[in-house]
């Protein structure tokens, strides 16, 4: 076995989800012991492009160094890599910085990699400097290269008179209740227009809950949590605190909360590299009750899948057609394998959720990162502005990488436990999709839900569990328990 640390960096299109794909393809061949941090950097002098996203790898794998870089074009041009220039501007570079224990010889300049390479190895020495990683490291931290972080008590009037019907209700409350929200998204203040739902249950002896309240508890909620600091707050401290308000202040046993906000993030196009602002959802969901509350917190990203049946059928049909005009059996498959073969496609929306049980594990968890898991899982991601290039390298790749509904929502659950492997058990996670089909006159649909603990233990243990913890069971919702 060789042992190896790698640069993986990319400037062009979706960029995080470029890198967690080239990853995922690596796994095939090679062992990959530790991955660093993401860390975003200016291009190096005369490179073309955006900034770059890059990480370090740590690898071991049976491959010659020859074998393993020979493997490594393959997996760039499975990405969507289109240029070979060293200086181009790029969907995904794979560099090899150092090959048992030998470094490339200009690792020292390449200070766009030295900061992710010396967290996972701070004390290799560079023998051509004769100085440790983290030291040569050191002064571009921070400087070029920036690591990206991976997430009033109000009296009222109440209303003394009983119902008609002593009945108790499980919810009541208001939807769609529209509100300018500054928060903390990934590090830096975005504004929002946010949709509020907002929810309690209803004892049997009250006549119904005060609606006009909960936009006004929305209010004095979003200005107590703002007011606590002198940046934005996170978004499952905001629905957090109109929950408990809403438990407090309505006299309920327990309260919902839900937010839904859409946001934009900066795309840059796959090919000509033309900057665009692509539109997210940003989602939020509290419980409350008088133990306290718990949050999730999530996105939703459209995207575009390929069909792998439809596919099939028609790889079939063209290889019987090659065959009956005379190619022979090799010839053909090797044409086959060349060449997309046609499929139907669909427009798909697929949504992310995650629910951690303390805060530090929270600021953890980014919607940007959320947003590439969920685009990555598709067969292609999607953009509003596309150039004729653009539009070839998106329906290419869809048509290499065809997915059914059920594929997308594996991969958001596999690409959402290697991404955040180190939060615990007890965090939840729920991914769904929607392919709105193009040839069928109905929706396909998909969802997984559970534990990250439930998800391990099927992994590692290779069977279908008796059941898992669903979103209102880890809320607390209702009694714990999981669906089968």
């Amino acid at each position: 076995m060789h042992r190896f640390y790698l640069g993986i960096g990319s400037n062009l299109g979706d960029r995080q989800a470029n890198i967690l794909t080239a990853l995922q393809r690596l796994r095939a061949q090679v062992e990959l012991v530790a991955v660093s941090a993401f860390y975003e950097s200016p291009p190096a002098e005369g490179a073309e492009g955006p900034a770059f996203l890059n990480l370090a790898v740590e690898a071991r794998a049976p491959l010659d160094r020859q074998g393993f870089e020979a493997f490594a074009r393959r997996v760039e041009l499975s990405v969507g890599r289109a240029s070979a220039r060293p200086l181009a501007a790029r969907s995904i570079d794979i560099d090899v910085l150092v090959y048992d224990g030998i470094a490339h010889p200009r690792l020292a300049e390449r200070w766009y990699v030295l900061v992710p390479l010396a967290e996972i190895a701070p004390d290799f020495v560079d023998e051509r400097t004769g100085r440790r990683l983290a030291d040569l490291a050191a002064a571009y931290l921070g400087r070029q290269v920036h690591r990206r972080e991976r997430a009033l008590h109000f009296s009222t009037d109440r209303q003394d008179e009983s119902p008609e019907v002593r009945l108790s209700l499980n919810r009541a409350g208001v939807a769609k209740v529209r509100r300018i929200v500054h928060l903390n998204v990934d590090g830096r203040e975005r504004v929002y227009s946010g949709e509020f739902s907002m929810v309690a249950d209803l004892a049997p002896d009250k006549s119904g809950v005060h609606m006009s309240r909960f936009a006004e508890i929305l209010e004095e909620a979003t200005l107590d949590v703002l007011s606590r600091s002198d940046a934005p707050e996170r978004v499952e401290r905001l629905v957090a605190a109109v929950a408990h308000e809403i438990v407090s202040s309505q006299r309920a046993v327990r309260a919902d909360v839900r937010l839904r906000a859409d946001f934009g993030l900066e795309r840059w196009t796959p090919v000509s590299g033309k900057r665009g602002e692509e539109t997210y959802t940003l989602l939020g969901i509290a419980h409350a009750d008088e133990a306290g509350a718990r949050c999730v917190i999530g996105v939703e990203a459209e995207g575009m899948t390929a069909c792998p049946c439809a596919q099939g059928m028609m790889r079939e049909h063209s290889l019987r057609e090659l065959l009956e005009s005379g190619f022979d059996e090799a010839t053909a498959q090797r044409a086959l394998d060349a060449l997309p073969v046609a499929t139907h496609n669909q427009r798909g929306r697929g949504a992310l959720l995650i629910g951690v049980t303390d805060d530090a594990a929270a600021h953890a968890v980014r919607a940007e990162d959320l947003v590439e898991i969920v685009e990555s899982s598709m067969s292609s991601e999607t953009y509003d502005l596309l150039k004729r290039p653009d539009e070839f390298f998106v329906v290419n790749k869809a048509h290499h990488n065809p997915k059914f509904v059920e594929d997308v929502v594996r991969g958001i659950l596999a690409r959402s436990l290697d991404v955040y492997s180190d939060l615990g058990e007890q965090t939840f996670l729920f991914a769904s999709q929607v392919n709105y089909e193009s040839i069928h006159k109905h929706d396909a649909f998909a969802e997984g839900f559970g534990t990250f603990g439930e998800f391990r233990r099927e992994l590692r243990e290779g069977r279908r569990p008796a059941g898992r913890t669903d979103l209102a069971a880890w809320l607390g919702t209702r009694p714990s328990r999981v669906i089968a």
